[in-house]
């Protein structure tokens, strides 16, 4: 599961891929600095972690991990291939959900594609431009299933009817994610397409450092721009998170969270809003050996969650045993959790939640 980094370009994507991979993507101060996509694996922070590991005391700790895409930056007329159009959103394609970084802030030593700042100009240019490729797909594809639909096909009528209204959509400046549909359609017609505009997005402010806790009126913007979008806005002074990052030692990085009023970096809270954007959530193993964050559907089964350890444990399933977290944390050990009964057997339909501890019997 990918998630996108996009924005125009010099809005601090790159800054920010830095921030949250800690591989060094260039960053310079003029448009296209980012060509080919950066790819980052990034550990997402979970404090439930450190309290296993003070419980069980492994060998190892693995953490759940999301994989970061730094994608360069848009122009307009990308659509038409304009700037690094086509790469773009052929970048952008590949990903499953998006972090739309916008420049929230004034700087005059740090140039802007368009001279002045404003980022809901900003958004609208790259909403245009995705929506206008999609509306290009759907063109395409309307063509060949009206054809079809003339002959009777059922299904090619029920499409034309799906698509229709996607087309009706993007025409009015919609995201294919803001028009409803049935999960069958969904499942048959949409998810099969990959629209750009459909993908899940998250919007980043990026402020300066006296903004990063209040924001301002250029968040406030975007924030009264999106309220009919299901999305969510996060805002970040990306550049102090770059500072941040730069400290080696664990307590300079908390006293200079402290100095800005912060409780951990913003790009913590980043990556978890990231994991959840993808639909993801994480259940736990524990033992002498290891204790890991396995990373999940929301909404899979206690099977698909074994089948992520390993095939054959899908495929031989039998039961789980499951025990809460918080349950854990309260008795201290798999042992007195028996005890006090608060371990459950699980069968094929349990629908595993966020944090559970489990384990699992299988037969091949």
């Amino acid at each position: 599961m990918k998630v996108g980094i996009v924005g125009l370009p010099n809005v601090g994507k790159s800054t920010l891929f830095n921030c949250l991979s800690n591989a060094k993507a260039q960053s310079a101060n003029f448009p296209f600095c980012t060509i080919e996509p950066n790819i980052g694996v990034v550990n997402v922070p979970d404090h439930r972690l450190d309290k296993l590991e003070e419980l069980v005391n492994p060998q190892r700790v693995m953490p759940a991990t999301v994989e970061i895409v730094d994608i360069a930056g848009l122009v307009k007329g990308a659509s038409k291939g304009e700037g690094l159009g086509n790469k773009f959103l052929a970048n952008i394609r590949e990903t499953d959900a998006i972090i739309h970084v916008l420049r929230c802030f004034d700087d005059d030593n740090i140039v802007h594609v368009d001279v002045n700042i404003d980022p809901v100009r900003d958004k609208e240019t790259i909403d245009i431009e995705l929506q206008l490729k999609d509306l290009e797909a759907v063109d395409k594809r309307l063509d060949k299933v009206k054809k079809a639909s003339r002959t009777g096909d059922k299904s090619a009528i029920k499409e034309l009817g799906v698509f229709t209204r996607v087309k009706e959509a993007l025409e009015s400046s919609k995201s294919v994610r803001e028009v409803e549909f049935t999960e069958d359609e969904k499942e048959e017609y949409i998810k099969p397409f990959q629209f750009l505009t459909d993908k899940p997005v998250l919007y980043v402010c990026n402020v300066e450092e006296s903004s990063a806790i209040s924001g301002n009126d250029y968040v406030k913007a975007i924030k009264e721009v999106i309220k009919e979008e299901d999305a969510e806005v996060l805002v970040l002074a990306v550049a102090t998170e770059a500072d941040i990052m730069e400290l080696e030692e664990y307590e300079e990085r908390q006293m200079f969270l402290e100095d800005i009023g912060l409780d951990e970096p913003g790009v913590s809270k980043l990556i978890r809003a990231a994991y959840k954007l993808l639909n993801l959530q994480t259940y736990f193993t524990a033992g002498e050996k290891e204790v890991r964050a396995w990373t999940i559907h929301i909404g899979d089964s206690a099977p698909q969650a074994a089948g992520v350890i390993h095939t054959d444990f899908e495929k031989g399933f039998i039961r789980a045993e499951v025990i809460k977290y918080n349950d854990f944390i309260h008795y201290g050990s798999e042992v007195k959790v028996k005890e006090a009964g608060k371990l459950a057997v699980e069968g094929k339909e349990y629908i595993v939640q966020d944090g559970d501890m489990m384990n699992f019997r299988f037969n091949v």
